[in-house]
C-alpha cells in the first residue's frame, strides 16, 4: 500500500456523520489498514457511533448546512481550528461544499495539507446571483491552499478550470465515490408479476422525489398492482427544499410512493427492485444510489444531468430523461414496466459491467492514499 514508511494523522471532514459513514466507510478502513490514525470531524447524528466502531476517532462540531449568518459561519471555522490544533493532522480531506471552504481555512492555519472533493456543483452554481458569485469567490480563494481537488464528474472539473477557480494542475477526476463491488452484488428481482421501482436519496424536491410521486400516481392508476414504487432515505426537513413528513406519509398511505425511511443497509430494498430511479433536476456528483443499484444489476432511470448521466448508457443499461419532464419520466417507467423480466435482467447486467469498468471503489481509495505522498 501507499505511504507505508511514515504513519500520519488523517482527517475526514464533512457536513454530517451520515455522509462519512455511507460514502467513506471503506476509505477509513483503507487508511487504518495502511497504519494511519484516522479522525472524523463532522456534526453528530445517529451514524456518529458507527464511525468509532470503524476505528476512527470522532470529533463533533455544530453546523447549519443551509445557514448564511456570517457570525455563526465564522464560529464553525473557529471550532474547526480548535479541533485541528488538538489533532495536528498531516492531511485533511474535505467533503461537501461548506467544508471545502471552512475546513480549508482552518487546516492551513495548523500546517496541514488539504485535499478537497467537489461532489457536485449544486444549486448555488446553477443560479446567476450574488450568492453564487460569492461562493465562487470563496472557492477560488480557498483552493489556493489545496494540494489536490478531486471532482466526481468532468463537467464540474471543466467548469472550475474555465472560470479559474482551481488551477488545472491541481484538478483530478474521480469516478464518483466509487462502489464496493464485493458488498453490492448482482441480485435479480423476483419474477412475480410486479415491477418495483426504488428511489434512494435524501427526500428533496430537487432530487426529483416529487416528480416521481406524480409519475407513480399515474402508473399506479394505469397498471394497478402490477407496479410498485418505494422510497428510501432520510427526511432532511431542515432543508428548504425538503419533502415534509406529512407529504411523504400521504403518498405512502395512498400507495403511490411507499416510504421505507432511512436505512443503514439499502441492499434488501434494492435487491427486490427491478429498477433504481433518480430524476434529479440539478447537477450531481456521481450519485451513490445509482452506482449501488448498477452494481446490484439493476437498470437505471435518471435525468440527463451532469453526474447522473455518467452512470447510464442510454437504452443499454438504463434510460435518460429530461429534467423536470413528467412525460419523459412516465415514458421511461412504462418502457421498463412493459419489458419482460428477462430483458430487465439483461439490461441490469449491463449496469454491472459499467460499474466494474469505471466505478470500482478501489480506484478512488488508491488515489486518496497517494495524496499522503504529495
Amino acid at each position: 500500500m501507499i505511504g507505508k514508511n511514515k504513519k500520519r494523522k488523517v482527517v475526514l471532514c464533512a457536513n454530517s456523520s451520515w455522509y462519512i459513514y455511507n460514502f467513506r466507510k471503506n476509505t477509513i478502513k483503507a487508511f487504518r489498514e495502511d497504519g494511519h490514525q484516522v479522525f472524523v470531524v463532522a456534526p453528530r447524528d445517529q451514524y456518529s457511533k458507527y464511525l468509532t466502531e470503524l476505528g476512527a476517532e470522532y470529533y463533533e462540531f455544530n453546523l447549519d448546512p443551509t445557514g448564511i449568518n456570517p457570525f455563526k459561519e465564522m464560529r464553525v471555522i473557529f471550532k474547526l481550528l480548535i479541533i485541528y490544533l488538538d489533532i495536528r493532522p498531516s492531511l485533511v480531506m474535505n467533503f461537501t461544499p461548506k467544508m471545502n471552504i471552512y475546513s480549508t481555512f482552518s487546516s492551513v492555519l495548523v500546517g496541514a495539507k488539504v485535499v478537497n472533493n467537489i461532489s457536485g456543483l449544486g444549486v448555488a452554481f446553477t443560479e446567476d446571483s450574488f450568492f453564487s458569485k460569492f461562493v465562487s469567490l470563496m472557492y477560488r480563494f480557498t483552493q489556493i491552499f489545496t494540494i489536490k481537488v478531486f471532482f466526481q464528474n468532468k463537467y464540474d472539473m471543466d467548469h472550475f478550470i474555465a472560470r479559474n477557480i482551481v488551477p488545472q494542475n491541481k484538478c483530478e477526476y474521480l469516478p464518483g465515490s466509487g462502489v464496493d463491488l464485493n458488498r453490492f452484488v448482482v441480485t435479480y428481482a423476483p419474477d412475480d408479476g410486479v415491477v418495483r421501482f426504488v428511489i434512494v436519496c435524501r427526500m428533496l424536491y430537487k432530487k426529483g422525489v416529487g416528480l416521481l410521486a406524480e409519475a407513480a400516481e399515474y402508473c399506479k392508476t394505469k397498471y394497478g398492482d402490477r407496479v410498485e414504487f418505494r422510497a428510501v432515505g432520510f427526511l432532511d426537513e431542515k432543508n428548504a427544499g425538503a419533502i415534509s413528513k406529512e407529504v411523504m406519509e400521504g403518498w405512502s398511505a395512498k400507495g403511490f410512493l411507499i416510504y421505507q425511511g432511512a436505512l443503514k443497509d439499502v441492499r434488501p430494498e434494492v435487491a427486490i427492485s427491478d429498477c433504481v430511479v433518480l430524476p434529479s433536476v440539478y447537477p450531481e456528483g456521481t450519485p451513490k444510489s445509482l452506482l449501488e443499484g448498477a452494481a446490484m444489476g439493476k437498470p437505471i432511470i435518471t435525468t440527463d444531468m451532469p453526474g447522473c448521466s455518467s452512470v447510464v448508457d442510454h437504452e443499454i443499461n438504463g434510460l435518460l430523461c429530461r429534467p423536470h419532464s413528467l412525460d419523459d419520466l412516465v415514458m421511461s417507467l412504462e418502457k421498463l414496466i412493459n419489458m419482460s423480466h428477462s430483458d430487465r435482467c439483461k439490461m441490469g447486467l449491463k449496469s454491472r459491467e459499467l460499474v466494474e469498468q469505471k466505478f470500482d471503489e478501489r480506484i478512488v481509495i488508491e488515489k486518496y492514499l497517494k495524496c499522503l505522498d504529495l
